[in-house]
C-alpha cells in the first residue's frame, strides 16, 4: 500500500522557486508590454486562492500585454486566455524571468 504524505503540491513548487526568486523579485505589476516571466507565488494569501482559480498557478508562463489607457487595468495572457486585472491585484502575482 502506497501513502503519499503532502501537505500542498503548489506548496512543494512554490519552495523551489523562491530559491530563483530571491536573485531577481518582481511582480507582474513591473512587467513592460511584451515580457513574459513565469508564476512564482503570491503575496496576498485571500487574493492568491482566486487567482489560482482563474489559472494563475505557480509555474505557468504569463505574459503581460497591455494596460488601459490610465494604466488601469492590465491585461496578461496565462493559461490560453487573456486575464484583466486591477494593478494592486496584478502587483501580488510574484514572477521570475
Amino acid at each position: 500500500m502506497l501513502v503519499i504524505r503532502t501537505t500542498h503540491i503548489f506548496a512543494l513548487f512554490k519552495i523551489n522557486l523562491n530559491k530563483i526568486m530571491a536573485e531577481n523579485p518582481r511582480n507582474v505589476s513591473e512587467m513592460k508590454p511584451g515580457d513574459v516571466g513565469i508564476i512564482a507565488g503570491f503575496t496576498d494569501e485571500y487574493l492568491s486562492v482566486k487567482l489560482m482559480e482563474m489559472g494563475c498557478l505557480p509555474g505557468v508562463p504569463v505574459r503581460f500585454n497591455f494596460t488601459a489607457p490610465f494604466g488601469d487595468p492590465v491585461c496578461i495572457s496565462v493559461s490560453g486566455y487573456e486575464l484583466s486585472l486591477r494593478m494592486e491585484e496584478a502587483a501580488t502575482i510574484s514572477i521570475i524571468n
